[in-house]
């Protein structure tokens, strides 16, 4: 394997050093990175620029198989590499479901070729996602995946005894459950944040309640049977505070807030566009707040993209005809540096636990998220932090062009992106993956 030397990064954004990396992992820090460098290494002069851990996406909807006409995992994949990201998990919301071993082999399989980033199938938590038995949750588990997280993301579990029954049985291999909290009786043919802007604009609303009172079962059904809870996309003020109690009881629960989450509010639906449409949906400024502070506290375990791709035909029609869900996966680290460090909410150091050691915790991945110490294994994120540039969809690298920041500004490029020492991402464009 070639070996590789950042000269003058800045990792976490301290002091400059140079970073030896041999054989997939960190070989050597400072002057001796230089001074043991093999004749034939290669050179990446990135002086001034801030190095992080590689990030790790613990929510990603790479759509393949079935939706291709939205993502597949190699153009999924690609874009998470130009977004910063060495691992994704990849939801089961595909068409056939990963609720069997030889779906989630499948995808396993896909991403392996792709070579972008390590992509971690997430198993079904129900047969076909219908809510009614339990998936094969033991043979995913076992298989060559290796599945730990299980989620019906895109719906929620809602039948409390089967919750209940997914929180056993994931225990007896250290899995988690992540849950897409939303009752389906208190949100049936919503539109938007439901308050007075949805009354406002004639748009059915989605009452927090809904989110909230799911959070606060499944919190309760975990303290109960000792297991762990993962809760997918928080959205509200209220959550956070349920989150922060559950936590307190010492039940073993870990949340995830969106990018989208800490910028936009329901007022982007004045728009009437489809783009602004998501599930749950964009909420308002207290709650964005709330979300903020939360994560900034540590209420809030991680960042997950819900990156969430679709033809242009999904969204490019009128509001209650479009489907749910934004892109992500390039704009999720200038979303974070915009809203949580620019202001000082947050350093590089709490930026690379929510984005990268924490999700690996999660999801157990040994060889993501350790770090930039010698002996770790080199996925590693290299950005400018300074530079603004405006977004545009059509431009990004995911087949999908439905982000919901186009035409903003928004700080921060990935110039570099190494996974297990190979670079996949130079002056930030992709890079073959035999480079």
């Amino acid at each position: 394997m070639t070996a590789h030397l950042l000269t003058g990064v800045l990792p976490y954004g301290e002091d400059p050093t140079d970073i030896l990396v041999l054989d997939g992992a960190i070989a050597a820090t400072g002057p001796e990175a230089a001074a043991t460098a093999p004749a034939d290494v290669v050179r990446h002069d990135l002086s001034g620029l801030v190095a992080l851990p590689g990030l790790v996406d613990i929510h990603t909807h790479l759509r393949e198989p079935g939706g291709e006409s939205a993502e597949t995992v190699y153009s999924g994949t690609r874009a998470a590499a130009v977004g910063g990201y060495t691992a994704v998990f990849a939801m089961a919301n595909t068409s056939p479901v990963q609720d069997n071993a030889g779906v989630v082999e499948q995808v396993l399989r896909l991403g392996r070729e792709a070579g972008w980033v390590d992509v971690h199938p997430v198993g079904a938590v129900s047969a076909g996602l219908e809510g009614k038995h339990l998936s094969e949750m033991s043979a995913m588990a076992h298989s060559e995946a290796r599945v730990r997280v299980f989620s019906d993301d895109g719906k929620c579990v809602s039948d409390p005894v089967l919750m209940r029954r997914a929180l056993e049985y994931v225990k007896s291999f250290d899995g988690v459950i992540a849950q897409h909290s939303q009752d389906p009786r208190l949100t049936e043919g919503s539109q938007m944040h439901e308050g007075v802007l949805s009354a406002e604009l004639g748009l059915r609303g989605w009452p927090a309640v809904a989110e909230e009172s799911i959070i606060a079962r499944d919190a309760l059904l975990a303290g109960h049977v000792g297991s762990r809870l993962h809760v997918c996309h928080v959205s509200t003020a209220g959550s956070v505070e349920i989150i922060r109690w559950a936590k307190a009881r010492g039940i073993d629960v870990t949340a995830e807030v969106t990018p989208h989450h800490l910028l936009l509010t329901d007022e982007m639906a004045r728009t009437y566009s489809p783009i602004y449409k998501v599930n749950p949906p964009l909420r308002t400024a207290e709650d964005v707040a709330a979300l903020r502070e939360a994560l900034a506290d540590g209420t809030i375990d991680v960042v997950g993209t819900d990156h969430a791709p679709h033809p242009v035909e999904d969204k490019d029609c009128e509001w209650q005809a479009g489907a749910f869900g934004m892109t992500g996966l390039e704009t999720a680290l200038p979303v974070l540096i915009e809203t949580m460090v620019n202001p000082g909410a947050m350093t590089w150091r709490d930026l690379a636990r929510v984005m990268s050691s924490a999700p690996a915790r999660i999801g157990r991945l040994e060889d993501q998220g350790q770090g930039l110490e010698v002996g770790a294994p080199a996925n590693i994120t290299v950005l400018d932090p300074q530079v603004r540039r405006t977004v545009d969809g059509a431009a990004q690298w995911t087949h999908s062009t439905n982000t919901p920041y186009q035409g903003m500004e928004l700080p921060g490029q990935v110039l570099a992106t190494f996974l297990h020492g190979r670079p996949t991402v130079l002056e930030g464009r992709p890079v073959s993956q035999e480079a």
